[in-house]
């Protein structure tokens, strides 16, 4: 279970580490590949350019990950993105509405999803995209926002419950 601690939340990087990995064995199959076949035209490792480049845009799909965060401070949400121009939004957990999970079947394959929130008067939701334990998270969230209201849940008493 989380802490009730200050709390960061990112993007997993699994399809990230994965995509290193099916560079790298890209690589090492066109390194073995083309001595095994006899070919002497050295322009066939050009074909190296192949797993360069697509590791090249996993660098950049990795990088864009870790500079997106949101951080749970006690009684504030922190949503933080950017590199050289940063954008941060900030705020009270107490009105935090509508917490989220949203996962796709690859997503639920491998344990991550998206979680947003609204909060009241905010004309906008935030979305954390593709996180791990996003329902973990998403719980995490909504018993925070509880304990800075104080009371039992987010929409308030059922009055079906009150009457049994």
């Amino acid at each position: 279970m989380l802490s009730c601690s200050a709390m960061q939340l990112r993007p997993s990087l699994k399809f990230i580490k994965l995509s290193y990995v099916c560079c790298l064995v890209l690589a090492v199959a066109i390194a073995v590949y083309l001595p095994a076949i006899g070919n002497q035209d050295v322009r066939m490792w050009g074909l190296m350019a192949a797993p360069a480049f697509l590791a090249a845009i996993t660098v950049v799909r990795h990088i864009q990950r870790r500079l997106v965060k949101l951080t749970l401070l006690g009684d504030r949400v922190r949503y933080e993105s950017g590199l050289l121009s940063k954008t941060t939004r900030t705020m009270e957990l107490v009105k935090v509405q509508d917490v989220r999970v949203d996962q796709t079947f690859g997503q639920r394959m491998v344990g991550i999803g998206d979680v947003s929130f609204e909060t009241a008067g905010g004309s906008s939701r935030i979305v954390m995209r593709s996180i791990d334990r996003p329902q973990e998270a998403a719980d995490h969230i909504v018993a925070l926002a509880q304990a800075q209201r104080g009371g039992p849940g987010l929409q308030g008493p059922d009055p079906a419950a009150a009457s049994h």
